[in-house]
């Protein structure tokens, strides 16, 4: 089985194709039984081989917010072509509720300590102290003034696990969305993109949203916003006292309930095309290194490195599809807790594996034995 997985003449086939060779000239008893845990522990294969199957982790989705910004998420558009005013970043803030967006431009370089002040300026004094922010683990984020800020407003950091965007799904989506519209303007229009921020975010407020059935103005504010589009439609209806207060709680309702369908249907669909996957403490798992396009291979570079590095052990569980590993030194600034979705189980045997520093080879080549124990 060596000669026929790991020679020079045959690099490491899967099992199908081992079995497949090897059959035609030997056989034993539960063969290919054999030949498939045998390349199963092949910690070789674990490093390089990509898999075939459905990620894994089921679509685990976080609340539904009871109010208006109160829970919020927040990401950075970077590497954006620098404007007449210096601005390179685009600051996006979204309420995860009614869908309402704060597009913010700002300098890729700008210190953690204005970006606070802005966000006092820009949020807070706008719609309140927020009960949570899900964000990426961006520096400015995990910053020890970002931190200390929002431990004294009494505000929850919810943190993406490492290498797993998807975590911060509505902020990505919203990027995707404003990147598509300040293209657009600037190929109609022309000009810096910062000019057509605040009529981008005005289009973007303004625009029906399909996960809450409304735009997020209405939402936001209990009726449409007055544009050119609908100049006789507002000022139509007038609604005074506890009646626009009643109004505007049953539009919260709706939006929760619209939320709730939409959310049904995306897990729905997401789960499709995942698989469930747990671990125990103490089992070794592989981790993939680069799970995410343009993101470091933890200090590898090139197309021929391993697609996974390890095995590590398992320290901890961090909810349902998240776990904490014990890594080296070597990856200690890298975070230690990931998604499952970038893990799978290590069968190799740790015995087998000798340490290139620990083989000892003579002037001609050969392989030098040396006992491991006396056992008896």
């Amino acid at each position: 089985m060596d000669e026929a997985h790991k020679s020079r003449y045959s690099i490491h086939p899967g099992s199908d194709k081992m079995y497949k060779d090897l059959k035609e000239l030997y056989w034993w008893p539960n063969m290919k039984g054999d030949i498939a845990t045998y390349v199963s522990k092949c910690l070789t294969c674990s490093k390089v081989k990509a898999e075939h199957q459905k990620p894994s982790g089921l679509l685990q989705q976080p609340e539904i917010p009871q109010w208006k910004w109160e829970q919020i998420s927040m990401d950075f558009i970077t590497k954006l072509p620098k404007t007449s005013s210096g601005y390179d970043t685009i600051w996006v803030i979204v309420d995860r509720l009614t869908k309402s967006a704060h597009f913010l431009p700002i300098k890729e370089t700008e210190k953690t300590e204005k970006l606070a002040k802005l966000y006092i300026k820009e949020i807070m004094d706008r719609h309140g102290v927020p009960i949570s922010i899900i964000s990426d683990r961006d520096s400015r984020f995990v910053s020890r003034i970002w931190k200390s800020l929002q431990e004294a407003m009494g505000t929850r950091l919810d943190l993406s696990t490492a290498y797993h965007p998807q975590t911060d799904g509505q902020s990505e989506r919203t990027i995707q969305t404003l990147e598509d519209m300040l293209r657009a303007c600037v190929i109609d229009f022309g000009g810096n993109w910062d000019t057509h921020l605040p009529l981008a975010e005005f289009s973007y407020n303004n625009s029906y949203h399909t996960s809450i059935k409304a735009a997020p103005f209405e939402a936001l504010y209990g009726r449409k916003c007055r544009s050119p589009l609908c100049w006789a439609e507002v000022g139509e209806k007038h609604l005074t006292g506890p009646e626009i207060v009643q109004e505007t709680t049953d539009k919260i309702f709706k939006i929760k309930d619209h939320l709730k369908a939409a959310r049904d249907r995306q897990k729905s669909y997401a789960d499709n095309r995942r698989k469930p996957l747990e671990f125990q403490i103490g089992d070794r798992v592989m981790l993939k290194v680069s799970p995410w396009k343009g993101v470091a291979s933890f200090g590898n570079h090139g197309k021929l490195n391993p697609r996974y590095v390890g095995p590590f052990e398992i320290l901890a569980r961090v909810g349902p599809v998240a776990y904490k590993l014990k890594l080296p030194q070597e990856l200690s600034n890298v975070h230690d807790t990931f998604h499952v979705s970038n893990l799978k189980k290590c069968l190799s045997d740790e015995t087998l594996i000798i340490p290139p520093n620990e083989i000892h080879i003579d002037d001609k080549l050969h392989f030098i034995e040396e006992p491991i124990e006396i056992s008896d």
